[in-house]
């Protein structure tokens, strides 16, 4: 599949094929792509915990936040938490920031990567989406090292729907040019 047409036709997929697993093969082709994203100084602070069956199912029962990303947890075959090693990206060796942006530049890498994973995700066929609202405890259900702090959770798994595309805005609202 071509960059372009990856982009323009992965959807975020929230219904899955139930009777359908993931081969752990497939999603660590997944994340070796996924390892390719940019990183602050090459950082590749992004980590990935996989969740099935009841590590899944005790990570979906607590939803409180909003309940249907339970849901679509349980829909999902597996789901992936994505955390980043602290204290690393827009840091200098000295502890002392390297960028004005503290300690949020992690998120930025995760986010790079989260895209990518998304991305390879699509392209061997698989469905994904970000949530982002999970309870605080969710990083103790996960078993999220020390030194990490989680950031996403990506439900996996064939999909069970094809959505369209929804409206984009034109690049003329998107764009603007300064000289």
């Amino acid at each position: 599949m071509e960059a372009i047409s990856c982009i323009k036709t992965r959807r975020s997929i929230r219904a899955f094929d139930t009777d359908k697993k993931v081969p752990h093969e497939l999603i660590e082709e997944v994340i070796e792509a996924a390892s390719f994203a940019p990183s602050w100084k090459n950082t590749q602070v992004t980590r990935y915990i996989v969740l099935e069956g009841e590590a899944k199912e005790k990570l979906a029962a607590c939803t409180n936040i909003w309940a249907k990303n339970g849901d679509i947890m349980r829909n999902a075959p597996m789901v992936v938490a994505l955390t980043v090693v602290e204290k690393r990206s827009g840091y200098e060796r000295d502890g002392s920031f390297s960028t004005p942006k503290g300690s949020g530049w992690q998120m930025f890498d995760c986010g790079t990567a989260s895209e990518a994973f998304c991305l390879a995700a699509h392209e061997k066929g698989l469905g994904t989406v970000i949530l982002g609202l999970y309870d605080d405890n969710a990083s103790e259900v996960i078993g999220v090292p020390e030194g990490q702090e989680l950031v996403a959770l990506i439900p996996v798994g064939f999909p069970a729907e094809s959505p369209e595309a929804p409206k984009r805005k034109s690049v003329a609202d998107l764009v603007s040019y300064r000289e």
